[in-house]
């Protein structure tokens, strides 16, 4: 099918394309994504509890840079922190799996209290925040991509097996990070 195949090389090629919102902007490109594998602290929860303010998503932060969670993953492919929503039960309204750790080159070698989470291959759209406080940039944006997913404007049907955030050298300041989303999709 030559419409279907074009379509595919359209998708695995860098795109970009502008999400639009109250007049903002939010940048997006879609990439096609290798598997890889991240090991680190897991939590399970949903996004009601996170939006309540009785959410674990933050107290598994305070006990990632507590316990030194990053200088004891073993094997890191690279110094971004990584964090890995999967095993979604439904969509976005569900319980799902929050990781926070890293890139390994190889995880047959987790260390104890830590789990080691695959993230699939395929078509990601990339959404990169805004700066500012991370607390602030990272569950905004993912309010706006809830927003574009029920419009159709991610640039596909989300997936809802693995989607995945990079906290790089953008991110090294709580105060004035950016933050790099990966939404799978189908």
């Amino acid at each position: 099918m030559p419409g279907a195949t074009a379509f595919l090389c359209w998708m695995f090629v860098v795109l970009a394309f502008a999400l639009r919102t109250s007049g903002e902007e939010m940048l997006a490109k879609g990439v096609k994504q290798a598997q890889f594998s991240v090991i680190g602290i897991e939590v399970r929860t949903d996004n009601a509890k996170e939006a309540s303010g009785a959410g674990s998503i933050p107290k598994l932060w305070d006990k990632f840079f507590k316990d030194g969670v990053l200088d004891r993953i073993p094997n890191k492919d690279g110094f971004d922190i990584l964090v890995v929503y999967s095993n979604y039960r439904s969509d976005r309204n569900g319980d799902y799996d929050y990781l926070i750790g890293a890139r390994v080159k190889d995880a047959s070698s987790i260390p104890a209290g830590m789990v080691a989470k695959t993230v699939l291959g395929g078509v990601y759209t990339i959404v990169t925040t805004p700066s500012g406080p991370v607390s602030k940039v990272v569950p905004e944006t993912w309010r706006r991509i809830w927003e574009f997913e029920d419009k159709g404007q991610l640039g596909g049907v989300r997936a809802y097996k693995t989607d995945f955030e990079v906290y790089d050298q953008r991110s090294r300041d709580p105060q004035n990070s950016q933050v790099d989303i990966y939404i799978g999709l189908k």
